[in-house]
């Protein structure tokens, strides 16, 4: 098998859990510009825990989303303390080797491929995103990509930065095999692979989902991968709305979870990681059990 690169755990989730601030719509952005101790204290714990790859916090922090609170004024100034509260966590944690990931989310709602932008649109606000976050990034992650419109925008955004770029679907806990717009997963692996992206990916989905999909990424020409999410059910999330609506299932604790990574890796993934409520405690698990089967390289701790 190959080497295995081990990414974060769900920021959000997590970040609402460790926050004393009352839960608003502007959901981890919020928390980043009004506690971004909070932020660089979560990213430590998660390359402590053995995450070899942490991503920017700014899944929150997209144009629409902002000019919908009227924060748009907050997008650059947001943008800066999530590369700062990275790059402090980094340095408090002394390990090697750690990347930062910068993150092209969805732009107006996750899971809502019918309210996604035209492609024109999307590709505009990614380019914006990626000019403000290259600075502090070593690559992109398209992730939570509903549909291909929206994936091949994020994608053709990212690709211009000239750093790798990974692409991550979302597919329907229901349809297996679909994105949550219905369509194919082989065809947005087919157009991703031709566009150039360096790695596909599921995140954000059920741990079941993602196994259902698995036939239609396994044979793919790229590296793949996988992290999922730790919900009962996204039905009863909706644009503008907050995530205390979501409950989270009880039966994926960190072994259980670490179960379920192993079945990716043992049919190919070289990519895995954890979603939303997937915390430091799921990413150690997996670290240790990639670790004792040869598959991990140990970030190593910085010499004086």
């Amino acid at each position: 098998m190959n080497k295995v690169t081990l990414l974060d755990g769900g920021m959000g989730q997590e970040l609402l859990r460790r926050s004393e601030r009352a839960i608003t719509r502007m959901w981890s952005a919020d928390i980043m510009f009004n506690e971004p101790a909070i932020v660089t204290e979560l990213h430590r714990d998660f390359i402590l825990s053995g995450a070899s790859v942490i991503t920017l916090n700014n899944y929150s922090a997209t144009p629409h989303r902002l000019a919908r609170e009227n924060e748009l004024d907050k997008l650059k100034p947001l943008h800066t303390l999530a590369m700062q509260a990275a790059a402090d966590a980094i340095e408090q944690a002394q390990r090697e080797g750690i990347r930062v990931a910068g993150c092209l989310p969805p732009l107006v709602a996750s899971y809502k491929p019918e309210i996604t932008l035209t492609y024109a649109e999307s590709l505009s606000s990614y380019r914006e995103l990626v000019e403000l976050q290259s600075p502090g990034c070593d690559l992109f992650i398209c992730e939570t990509m509903a549909s291909i419109s929206e994936a091949t925008a994020a994608c053709n955004a990212a690709l211009e930065s000239g750093k790798p770029v990974w692409v991550a679907l979302t597919v329907s806990d229901t349809n297996f095999g679909k994105l949550r717009s219905g369509e194919a997963v082989s065809e947005a692996v087919a157009i991703l692979e031709a566009l150039g992206a360096d790695a596909i990916l599921f995140n954000c989905s059920q741990p079941e989902a993602i196994n259902g999909a698995w036939p239609q990424i396994q044979n793919s020409t790229l590296p793949i991968g996988a992290y999922a999410n730790g919900f009962v059910s996204i039905a009863a999330l909706h644009p503008g709305g907050t995530v205390e609506v979501l409950e989270t299932r009880e039966d994926l604790n960190p072994e259980q979870y670490a179960n379920y990574v192993m079945q990716w890796v043992n049919n190919g993934a070289t990519i895995v990681g954890g979603c939303c409520e997937i915390g430091p405690g799921h990413i150690k698990a997996i670290y240790e059990r990639l670790l004792q089967q040869g598959l991990l390289f140990a970030p190593q701790t910085k010499q004086p």
